[in-house]
């Protein structure tokens, strides 16, 4: 069978059962579809089911309403080639718990005046680039010692380590595409073990920010860039490539990927991705690629 279905529960919150497959299995074939036996890739967590005969985007909308008000994800792709060689992560809000620009408008006494704009720009309501420089620029004067200790805020999303951990150890490049600050994103990159990070940069003067960041900016389109010129430089396809976001600036590099996944992610994102996840964790993403519980590395 050419296109399997996923379900993918929070492992946080482990509520997929068997009543739940039969019930998609049983949409699926009033659907006209046929269907495989369901394979649990993690017990009560993750299940595939493969299945024919129903369109990919009509399957998974049956699928959605037979789990009726379940947190489970769904998600359908094609059976072949679902491990990637190549992840592009988005750090804010996606490796992440926090937005670190966020973060370092706090340690300047200005999260009233920045936080505004970060979410008007996460969400795509005014230009990436734009509201970077504007925000930048009202930290001007802070010193550099005080910018880093921003870097005491980060929380590692639920599931990245494992996720880094895992595809790291099959083989796959990781990388950190982020429109954030290089300061932080080498930060999380060490963290959690990942092989490359590409960020914007602050200019620092004296000791403190200028106010204004190092040309080019990474926004939406670079992020796609860099995604590509990744797979290019390993010498692999795009489809064996799998980027994830949260935001309106992660657009062009989930639509340009094999796998683009909008994790818990804005509405604009949201409307543009293949796959979303908005009840698991990171390691939704290994489950996607057909990974199971017991190949997970912690």
């Amino acid at each position: 069978m050419r296109h399997v279905l996923t379900l993918i529960a929070d492992p946080a919150r482990p509520v997929l059962d068997h009543s739940i497959v039969a019930a998609v299995t049983a949409a699926l074939g009033k659907a006209g579809g046929s269907f495989g036996a369901a394979d649990f890739l993690a017990p009560a967590i993750a299940c595939d089911l493969p299945f024919e005969g129903v369109a990919p985007a009509a399957a998974e909308r049956v699928a959605r309403d037979a789990v009726e008000a379940a947190p489970l994800d769904v998600a359908v792709q094609d059976r072949e080639a679902r491990r990637k060689r190549l992840l592009a992560a988005d750090m804010d809000g996606t490796l992440i718990e926090n937005e670190i620009v966020d973060e370092v408008a706090a340690v300047a006494g200005l999260r009233d005046k920045i936080a505004p704009i970060t979410a008007r720009a996460v969400a795509g309501e005014i230009d990436f680039a734009t509201s970077l420089r504007e925000r930048v620029a009202l930290m001007k004067g802070l010193a550099a010692e005080r910018y880093l200790e921003a870097a005491r805020a980060i929380r590692p999303m639920a599931g990245a380590r494992a996720l880094m951990a895992t595809m790291r150890a099959n083989g796959a490049r990781t990388m950190i595409v982020s429109g954030g600050f290089r300061a932080f994103t080498a930060r999380v990159r060490n963290l959690l073990g990942m092989d490359e990070d590409v960020a914007n940069d602050v200019e620092i003067s004296g000791g403190a920010l200028t106010g204004r960041l190092v040309s080019p900016v990474i926004q939406r389109e670079r992020k796609a860039q860099v995604l590509q010129e990744a797979a290019a430089a390993l010498g692999i396809a795009m489809s064996q490539t799998i980027a994830v976001g949260d935001g309106a600036n992660d657009v062009a590099m989930i639509r340009a990927a094999g796998l683009g996944v909008a994790f818990r992610a804005k509405p604009l994102l949201r409307d543009a991705a293949a796959v979303r996840v908005d009840h698991g964790d990171l390691t939704a993403l290994l489950y996607l690629q057909g990974y199971r519980a017991g190949e997970i590395r912690a």
